[in-house]
């Protein structure tokens, strides 16, 4: 089952002289429960095509599709209040709330929209990614890898159709990338979670199901 999927998706920053073509019509499909990885060098696009599927940005031309919905035939608002229940976001900063403990950041999304948690869920990602320990802890009391592991279930926690993560292990030591890593498996298979990841790093790479290589704004690669 296709979950997410882009039709001759543009992007273009600037006019004349100063025209920026960050994507030139991007055409990708991506099934429930796969991951993949977006991976590409710096201005290859890949960030800008993030940006587009989490409906963080509007592309100049053509269509993304959210389970289905065309998310930008959608006004803002509603953009909106799709990419909460249907998009969980993991960013190489964590964007963990400082004033909130770990349980309170994990739910945290729920409760914006005004959704009562699912307890059982909640406690089978809390101890898939072994943060039993941490709950009542504020984040500045966390390594890296831990607020990284925090952010993790936040992003589950709504059982959303796709996980986007931007350089997920961007800010960790090579030993935390690599079990942050294989957090990502474990969820993607326990959860059957599509989990879509743009990394410069190939070793990283490796670790999805599929890779999807962007240069100059086009796929060149969908091994």
């Amino acid at each position: 089952m296709e979950i997410l999927k882009t039709e001759a998706l543009t992007k273009t920053y600037g006019k004349g002289e100063n025209e920026v073509r960050a994507l030139r019509g991007i055409d990708i499909s991506i099934k429930k429960g796969e991951f993949v990885a977006i991976v590409g060098t710096s201005g290859s696009g890949k960030s800008t095509l993030l940006h587009m599927l989490g409906g963080l940005d509007r592309p100049s031309s053509g269509k993304v599709f959210v389970d289905g919905q065309d998310i930008f035939s959608l006004k803002d608002e509603m953009i909106t209040v799709l990419r909460r229940r249907k998009i969980g976001f993991v960013f190489q900063a964590f964007n963990l709330i400082p004033v909130l403990n770990v349980r309170e950041n994990i739910v945290l999304p729920l409760e914006l929209d005004g959704v009562k948690p699912d307890k059982e869920h909640i406690d089978n990602i809390i101890r898939t990614l072994d943060l039993e320990s941490q709950l009542n802890k504020l984040p500045s009391r966390l390594s890296g890898g831990q607020q990284q592991r925090v952010a993790i279930a936040r992003a589950l926690a709504g059982n959303p159709a796709v996980i986007l993560a931007d350089e997920p292990t961007g800010n960790l030591d090579s030993k935390t990338s690599q079990d942050v890593m294989s957090l990502f498996r474990i969820t993607a298979n326990k959860f059957n979670q599509t989990i879509v990841m743009i990394t410069h790093n190939e070793t990283i790479a490796q670790t999805a199901d599929r890779i999807i290589r962007i240069e100059d704004g086009l796929v060149v690669n969908r091994a």
